[in-house]
């Protein structure tokens, strides 16, 4: 009888460790599956649509990093509120690392104080609700008109649009991406420092607003370099000049605004980066950061980059972070400046 009982008292304890075993083994599980990070495709949603700059600056890393380290990233667009709508979609996205927003000055900088100025908000807070990984790229904007509009009324330089927009207030109408894209902010700027007024009428991204344009039904935009070059070089856009402080050496024989029209202190450069959730784990974001700095830096990256006249970045986390405070505190004066609202 005590014997029995010794056994069945053993039995009880192999099972109890047994089970215990198995617990813990469990538990720690998900743990390690974060070792093996991405184990399932990345969604990087593109807040405009196909064929605009945002989209053309993030096919190059989808490319990459397929190539080198194997990760499956899947490209979804959800153009719309100049990017607020995919913006708020990875604000409110889990934060494991397999949401991704490429960021804009529009999301990220100019959209907060433009959508607040006027007693609205926005759906996400651009600093609370998402984790910096890493900026891409640099590029400016370029001021293009429809080539028979120019021609039409004898415009050949960015003085000569400036004395027909005095003459005929009211009469241009000046396309953009969207409300607080950097082409609709750029136009802003321009009009608010010209004295000028022109008609803003804004699209769901660039690739629309840019086929008016060349159709005639919109005279002017002021397009992200990547979505308008190659129509410029084929003669189907008219350019004037770049936003930046500098020349593009995409296109080294037009002039800047600042220069070509003797306004100091002109600048509207747009930037594209990636971004996840709030509160993303630092394995995971480091790993992110990591992968997406060494594709920016690969060689067949940079040459997509620089080709469409864009200028690869790639910093970190914290770089990044603190650059997007930066933008908000610029723009939230541009914006307040200018006059500018949502149309």
């Amino acid at each position: 009888m005590i014997q029995g009982k010794l056994l069945n008292a053993s039995a009880r304890t192999t099972l109890f460790f047994t089970a215990l075993i198995t617990l813990l083994i469990g538990g720690t599980y998900p743990a390690f599956a974060q070792s093996d990070y991405p184990n399932k495709p990345i969604r990087f949603i593109i807040p405009f649509p196909a064929g605009g700059a945002t989209d053309n600056i993030a096919r190059p890393l989808q490319n990459e990093l397929l190539n080198t380290v194997k990760w499956n990233i899947i490209i979804d667009n959800k153009p719309g509120a100049g990017g607020n709508i995919g913006a708020e979609m990875v604000s409110k996205s889990a934060p494991d690392g397999y949401t991704w927003l490429m960021a804009s000055v529009g999301t990220h900088g100019i959209n907060q104080p433009l959508y607040t100025q006027g007693g609205g908000k926005l759906p996400f807070d651009p600093i609370k609700d998402f984790t910096p990984i890493t900026l891409v790229a640099e590029l400016p904007n370029v001021l293009v008109l429809n080539p028979e509009f120019a021609a039409k009324n004898n415009i050949n330089s960015v003085n000569d649009l400036i004395a027909y927009a005095k003459a005929n207030p009211g009469k241009i109408n000046m396309a953009s991406s969207g409300n607080g894209t950097s082409i609709h902010m750029a136009g802003e700027l321009f009009k608010s420092m010209t004295k000028t007024y022109m008609v803003h009428l804004p699209y769901r991204g660039s690739p629309p607003a840019v086929t008016d344009l060349m159709a005639g039904n919109v005279d002017i935009m002021f397009d992200n370099l990547p979505s308008s070059i190659n129509y410029i070089r084929a003669g189907r856009l008219k350019a004037l000049a770049v936003t930046t402080s500098k020349r593009s050496p995409a296109l080294p024989d037009i002039p800047t605004i600042a220069e070509a029209a003797n306004l100091p202190g002109y600048e509207a450069t747009s930037w594209f980066g990636v971004v996840g959730p709030a509160n993303m784990p630092a394995d995971i974001l480091n790993k992110d950061s990591a992968a997406l700095i060494a594709a920016i830096n690969s060689p067949s990256v940079k040459e997509k980059y620089l080709a469409m006249g864009a200028q690869p970045v790639g910093n970190t986390p914290a770089q990044f972070s603190a650059f997007i405070k930066n933008e908000i505190a610029k723009w939230t004066k541009v914006v307040k400046d200018s006059g500018a609202k949502v149309d």
